[in-house]
């Protein structure tokens, strides 16, 4: 029996997430292997909105591989930022919806993106 998450992984984000989970792996594999850790006891993410990073695939990715390494059975941690932008007319920071980027002070339309495009590994801690 395939489960829900399962299929929806493979299906519908199943390289992007892949491939980024393998890519955090290796990263925390490496400098666990720097200071001669044991084990990885838990991997703390930043997941930006804008990256469209699905923390439930990337969980159950890393799952699988990181058996028989020693990230296998350590607890993946996430802090997803919301998608943030600076209206460049009044210069005040709001946070952006999915169907509306204008700006909620002066109804304008010429912002930069200030946040939500994060993808990095926070901290790692290790035994």
């Amino acid at each position: 029996m395939i489960c829900w998450l399962e299929t929806y992984c493979r299906e519908f984000v199943k390289m992007h997430e892949l491939a980024i989970t393998k890519s955090m792996l290796d990263l925390v594999l490496e400098q666990a292997e720097k200071v001669e850790a044991k084990e990885v006891g838990k991997i703390n993410l930043v997941i930006g909105e804008m990256t469209g990073v699905v923390d439930e695939c990337v969980q159950f990715y890393f799952g699988f591989l990181s058996k028989g390494t020693l990230a296998e059975g350590a607890a993946l941690s996430f802090t997803m930022v919301p998608t943030m932008a600076r209206c460049r007319v009044c210069d005040k920071p709001f946070e952006l919806k999915e169907f509306d980027w204008t700006c909620p002070y002066c109804q304008g339309n010429n912002m930069e993106i200030i946040a939500g495009k994060e993808l990095f590994v926070e901290s790692i801690e290790v035994e």
